[in-house]
C-alpha cells in the first residue's frame, strides 16, 4: 500500500532562519531513495493573524512501508533526520498508509 511520511513543523522562533534551513531540509528530502514525490506546504496564519500551531509541512510519498522505512535508513535519511534536528524547531513525524478511498 503507497505510504507517505509526513513532517509538521512547530512555529520556529526565528522564521527567516528556519526558512534558509528549510531549503536544505527539502533539497535533502528530494534524495531519498524511491521517493515518488513530495509536497511541501507552507501552513496561513489564522484569519486574525494569530499563528497556527504549525509553520509548515513536508510529505513524502513512497510506493509502500518498506520503501520508506529503507529510505529514512539511507545516508540521504540520515542525513535528513540530522538536518531536521539541528533546525532547532520541534517537529512532528509521523507515517500513514495513503487511503484514496
Amino acid at each position: 500500500m503507497p505510504t507517505k511520511i509526513t513532517f509538521i513543523f512547530d512555529n520556529p522562533a526565528d522564521p527567516a532562519a528556519f526558512e534558509t534551513t528549510y531549503k536544505s531540509i527539502e533539497d535533502t528530502a528530494k534524495q531519498l531513495p524511491k521517493l515518488r514525490r513530495y509536497e511541501a506546504g507552507k501552513v496561513w496564519p489564522k484569519e486574525n493573524g494569530a499563528p497556527t500551531p504549525a509553520h509548515r509541512t513536508l510529505d513524502l510519498y513512497f510506493d509502500s512501508y518498506d520503501d520508506a522505512s529503507a529510505a529514512v535508513a539511507a545516508s540521504a535519511g540520515t542525513d535528513l533526520m540530522g538536518q531536521l534536528r539541528a533546525s532547532g524547531t520541534p517537529f512532528t513525524g509521523l507515517f500513514s498508509d495513503i487511503d484514496n478511498g
